[in-house]
């Protein structure tokens, strides 16, 4: 009887963590640089990352300056997303566009992080707002689920 609960502790947690799995897909678009080349072409895509932000954020836009996009939130255990989009000039005159989102919730975020933040950039490189291919509506732990990395 002893050996039969953590036996079965394990087993539940191992059930559970499989549950939120990241399509790679998704993960691959989601963690993909965002790296525009010129004035011209980062001024555009800023302005489609502040585009995005605003068309998907249910929290409201606090920042907006020539390097950083951030809205409210999160709070009170709700899983919704917030976010946080930066911009760093790099030495060769481009720059890269970081993504972070995430949510207070240990139920997960919805959207999931990396289904966000695949869909930002595909909206941010192309203009066109559609679903990211490979996402499913899996919610992902709000623990460890943000990519944040500078992209």
């Amino acid at each position: 009887m002893k050996r039969i609960l953590p036996i079965l502790l394990c087993a539940t947690a191992v059930a559970c963590s499989t549950g939120g799995q990241v399509n790679p897909d998704v993960m691959q678009a989601a963690t993909a640089p965002l790296t525009c080349q010129d004035k011209t072409q980062c001024a555009l895509w800023w302005q489609r990352a502040e585009d995005w932000v605003r068309n998907h954020s249910k929290y409201e836009v606090q920042t907006v300056t020539d390097t950083l996009i951030q809205t409210s939130g999160p709070g009170g255990g709700k899983r919704l997303l917030a976010y946080e989009i930066t911009k760093a000039v790099n030495s060769d005159g481009t720059a890269t566009i970081g993504f972070a989102a995430h949510c207070d919730s240990s139920l997960g975020c919805k959207p999931d992080p990396w289904t966000a933040g695949a869909a930002f950039k595909q909206f941010v490189r192309t203009g066109v707002d559609a679903p990211v291919a490979g996402a499913d509506e899996a919610t992902v732990p709000a623990s460890g689920a943000e990519p944040s990395a500078p992209h």
